[in-house]
């Protein structure tokens, strides 16, 4: 809405234009939803339901009581300010619709007494998935200069094309994965919503400084994106309102952000990976979240449907193991993990982006 207001107040009001920088948007976007979520949270702790206790994790106790489904604040701030800040395309939109309907099936499970079974949610996860599969692969294979859908990969000069029917099973499966891995990684107070926001910030500099820029993006031999700005105003309006929400949920917190917060933002971050055009990215930049929360459903999923027990002495989420048989504290959790993702993120993107 800015955008547009910009363009009219131009030709009468110089300043205006600057309406029209997304550098500019980028910062007004970061910042309103930093001080906006830092300030509106803690007056909805009343009207937010407060957490029963995650099953089998160390910090059930700790948790229990404190309110939860925080995602229902920030998540909405989000969907406003990328209103009023980004020059929003259909597929933007379609984005922000879904992103909220994950989040509010998550808000509702917050709320529920005894909550919602596993695959009850599951299912939901998977058609709202689905649906932003198929919004996907709609926008981008009309936006597409021959009408293809094509991914890119490192050690790989060109762009592989990808059957539309590929490229759904491929979208929905990677949703779904980062959907539950980020929502199984949030077990400790800061670590689920500092590793999402390590994701966010890398991966909107991508889209502003590579993605959006034709030179660049030539020049590294990746497709250009000719939203990228816009995707990246987006994105760091996300990171901001998630820097509030940490303000508040940095340990000990006094918030959780609940099944609202951690699936809205595993749905957007996989979306993010997957207008990068590299499903691998998600290795970059939630390595961590995979690993941590990734390997427990596939434990869990052998041991349940085909009686294979794996990584029978380790605990998951990792989180946990850490936490349990090394003694880690919540904060030796959180900064190891985090320096362990940025090692990953740096060498894994000099790999992704240059050997082609």
């Amino acid at each position: 809405m800015f955008y547009y207001l910009g363009g009219l107040l131009k030709n009468c009001w110089g300043p205006g234009r600057l309406l029209q920088s997304y550098t500019v948007l980028i910062v007004l976007a970061l910042y309103t939803g930093f001080f906006l979520t830092r300030t509106l949270l803690p007056k909805c702790y009343a009207l937010l339901p407060s957490d029963r206790g995650r099953e089998f994790s160390l910090t059930k106790e700790a948790a229990k009581g404190k309110p939860t489904g925080a995602g229902v604040v920030f998540i909405t701030i989000f969907t406003l300010l990328s209103i009023l800040f980004v020059p929003l395309d259909l597929l933007q939109v379609g984005t922000l619709v879904l992103t909220w309907a994950m989040m509010l099936t998550g808000f509702l499970d917050d709320r529920s007494v005894s909550g919602w079974g596993e695959y009850r949610k599951g299912l939901l996860d998977l058609i709202i998935s689905l649906a932003m599969a198929l919004l996907l692969a709609d926008r981008l294979r009309l936006d597409s200069p021959d009408g293809k859908l094509s991914f890119w990969f490192p050690f790989i000069t060109h762009s592989v094309n990808v059957p539309v029917w590929l490229y759904i099973i491929i979208t929905t499966i990677m949703l779904w994965m980062s959907v539950n891995t980020t929502n199984c990684t949030d077990g400790v107070d800061g670590l689920s919503a500092s590793l999402v926001l390590l994701a966010l910030i890398t991966m909107a500099i991508i889209f502003y400084i590579i993605f959006g820029h034709v030179d660049i993006s030539n020049y590294l031999l990746v497709p250009h994106l000719q939203g990228g700005a816009s995707w990246a105003v987006m994105t760091f309006c996300l990171a901001g309102v998630l820097m509030g929400y940490l303000w508040h949920n940095a340990y000990p917190s006094s918030v959780l952000m609940g099944d609202a917060g951690s699936r809205a933002l595993g749905f957007y971050t996989g979306v993010c990976v997957m207008m990068t055009g590299n499903p691998f990215m998600f290795l970059a930049t939630s390595s961590i979240v995979f690993v941590n929360g990734g390997m427990g459903l596939l434990k869990v999923a052998l041991k349940r449907f085909f009686h294979i027990t794996i990584f029978g002495s380790i605990r998951f989420p990792l989180h946990d193991h850490f936490r349990k048989n090394h003694g880690w504290s919540p904060t030796q959790v959180l900064v190891k993990f985090m320096i362990i993702q940025i090692l990953i993120t740096v060498v894994l993107l000099g790999i992704f982006f240059k050997i082609r």
